[in-house]
């Protein structure tokens, strides 16, 4: 199993449990020793250094991938998708979780963020690609408003984020998401 921009190692022990062995890629130094701490104790997960575009193992070594929000975001993350096809097993499986912008709150938020995004494109860029989608609704639940804002800051701009945080109550959104999926 190899999670492409796994982050501080969020996933990696949770899919250790079902996988043989798990590799994280991350290209941020100060997240891959945040995640090397993580699964420290966890004997069947390595977490390597490297980027989408280089990814560090070997051809055709990978069963399933994984990226959640890392990366593949449709047009310009071709060379991404040419090291997939390089590592990827035959009849291995990638996984791609992506913001879907044309539904739910936060997506409408998203576009705000971004309002040249075009998700007729990546939709387009995705289904030329040979990738299956799978619109999914999410939801993000925090313990405490504190907590929300805290996270609605790290995602978006300052001034944006003071706009949804003035805008929308609570402590929870909708979150709609496109699972990507495609067999090699």
């Amino acid at each position: 199993m190899l999670d492409i921009g796994c982050g501080s190692g969020f996933h990696l022990p949770s899919f250790s449990r079902t996988a043989a062995s798990v590799v994280g890629v991350e290209p941020h130094p100060p997240l891959v020793a945040a995640a090397r701490r993580r699964v420290g104790p966890v004997p069947n997960v390595e977490v390597r250094h490297g980027l989408a575009q280089e990814l560090p193992v070997a051809d055709g070594s990978v069963d399933v991938a994984h990226a959640r929000w890392a990366y593949f975001f449709g047009p310009g993350c071709e060379p991404g998708l040419a090291e997939l096809e390089r590592v990827m097993a035959p009849g291995g499986v990638a996984f791609l979780i992506d913001n879907d912008a044309t539904r739910s709150t936060f997506g409408g938020w998203f576009r705000r963020a971004l309002p040249s995004y075009d998700p007729v494109a990546v939709q387009r860029f995705w289904d030329d690609q040979g990738f299956a989608t799978v619109p999914l609704l999410i939801r993000w639940q925090m313990a405490s408003r504190a907590d929300f804002e805290r996270v609605v800051r790290i995602e978006f701009a300052p001034r944006l984020a003071r706009a949804i945080l003035r805008e929308h109550p609570g402590t929870a959104v909708d979150y709609a998401v496109a699972l990507r999926w495609r067999k090699y």
